[in-house]
């Protein structure tokens, strides 16, 4: 069957060096004993060959080569995905083989499809849904994602015959990295923590107003030297079903837990947040001790959804006016000019103060965020930072990126059903450029996160 041919390539030793290679018939193949150069079944005539391998992260870029094509023979390559609820997501390039009969992605442009031009990782960022309401989740970061690669003759996705045909398993958790789910007082959150003894430098990620407990950034993101806690909010067990009231001690418990934890690097923690969960990110950068570095994507520098209570303060939401949303010509809706003004009176008061904070900030801002005016907030931080003579912060803006910004290689969500609306909304974005951004922010995460998230310097308590 298709899910045992790794098994079977690998104990008859084509697959203990280099990458792993094969070919699988469009139905189950028999898969019989022969000589070593006879396993790919006869009625394939193409090999691909994917390094690193048949299976890896799904940060991790992968080489596409197509072999034992005829030369210059044109093709059609298409990818396939399903995910846990069962909505299939594909994505399909025209190529043309070289005069050797071979296809190299990282070398031959794509000439039409699903995305054109040079794209090596185009058959993964380009994947789109059988519903386009529906964005890829990855609710189960123990299980990868199974990506279907086939060879298709000629240039027609749907009728040419398969040629070869290719599975990769692209996982969350890399070898070495530990899942520990927390059930502490009131955290209901996830712990991924790094191979090696550590300590580690520590980071807190919070999801958006889409609730529930979202693994699959804190877990990619461990595997790269940080101990990670993905921390649930609303929507998920026993905590508050809808986002009415926000109380900040619950965050502050979060950062107690990883200070306290043996293996996380003190004396501070970094925070890592989207959407909502970038303004609950930065009240808690402004409000709490222990917070070294701080990274926002495609947020609001105001509190927004929800009053936000600690001790005996309140800081009310920003609010909106959903009379001021527009619509798209296939009918979706454009929040970006519903909220209100934070500089403008009476909402100023929802606006953070982010110059009580001790440590340096990261925005990200999507140019093309059909939810947030991304842009127009993080210069309002950097203004506002500046004039409390505090430190420029670092803003990277991503042309053509909408708001959903994820882990590198995720295909773009242009339009999605709002979790707290239950209307269908505009993500906006723009598939090659908002899988360049994400790739370029996910380097830059990291970078951000090595430099400040060192324990080299205590972090002062923020004052209120």
């Amino acid at each position: 069957m298709m899910a045992t041919a790794p098994d079977v390539l690998r104990a008859s030793r084509l697959c203990q060096r280099g990458p792993r290679i094969w070919a699988l018939l469009p139905s189950s193949p028999k898969w019989r004993p022969a000589s070593l150069v006879s396993y790919a079944p006869a009625r394939m005539t193409a090999t691909v060959t994917l390094e690193p391998g048949s299976r890896c992260r799904w940060d991790e870029p992968v080489r596409i080569i197509v072999r034992g094509l005829d030369p210059e023979q044109q093709v059609t390559l298409r990818s396939s995905l399903r995910d846990e609820n069962g909505t299939l997501f594909r994505a399909h390039a025209r190529y043309c083989a070289d005069a050797g009969g071979a296809l190299d992605l990282t070398r031959a442009p794509a000439l039409g499809g699903s995305f054109a031009g040079l794209e090596p990782m185009g058959l993964f960022w380009a994947l789109e849904p059988e519903n386009d309401l529906v964005r890829l989740v990855k609710q189960d970061v123990q299980t990868p994602f199974v990506v279907e690669l086939e060879v298709l003759e000629g240039h027609e996705p749907e009728g040419g015959r398969v040629l070869g045909r290719a599975v990769q398993q692209r996982d969350f958790l890399a070898p070495g990295v530990r899942r520990e789910p927390v059930r502490a007082g009131r955290l209901r959150a996830t712990l991924f923590l790094p191979p090696g003894e550590g300590p580690f430098p520590g980071v807190l990620d919070l999801c958006g107003s889409s609730g529930g407990l979202y693994e699959h950034r804190a877990s990619l993101l461990a595997r790269h030297g940080f101990a990670v806690l993905a921390l649930a909010y609303f929507k998920f067990e026993d905590l508050p079903k809808y986002l009415d009231e926000v109380h900040l001690e619950y965050f502050e418990e979060a950062v107690d837990f990883m200070l306290q934890h043996p293996k996380v690097k003190g004396p501070s923690v970094g925070l890592f947040g989207f959407s909502k969960g970038g303004d609950l990110c930065l009240s808690m950068a402004s409000y709490l001790k222990g917070i070294s570095a701080t990274i926002v994507v495609n947020s609001c520098v105001a509190n927004t959804l929800a009053p936000l209570h600690y001790k005996d303060m309140i800081i009310p939401d920003l609010g909106s006016d959903l009379g001021k949303h527009t619509t798209t010509e296939s009918g979706l809706l454009n929040f970006m000019n519903i909220w209100n003004n934070p500089l403008e009176e009476p909402y100023r008061q929802s606006l953070i103060p982010l110059e009580k904070a001790q440590g340096p900030f990261l925005f990200i801002a999507g140019l093309d965020d059909g939810i947030w005016n991304s842009e127009f907030y993080a210069r309002i931080a950097s203004e506002r930072l500046q004039a409390h003579g505090k430190e420029r912060p670092q803003i990277i803006y991503c042309p053509g990126a909408g708001h959903c910004i994820d882990v590198p290689y995720f295909p773009l969500s242009r339009a999605s059903v709002h979790s707290v609306l239950g209307l269908a909304v505009f993500n906006g974005g723009e598939p090659k450029a908002h899988s360049r951004a994400q790739v370029d922010v996910w380097q830059q995460i990291q970078i951000f996160f090595h430099k400040h998230v060192n324990g080299k310097k205590s972090v002062m308590p923020s004052k209120m």
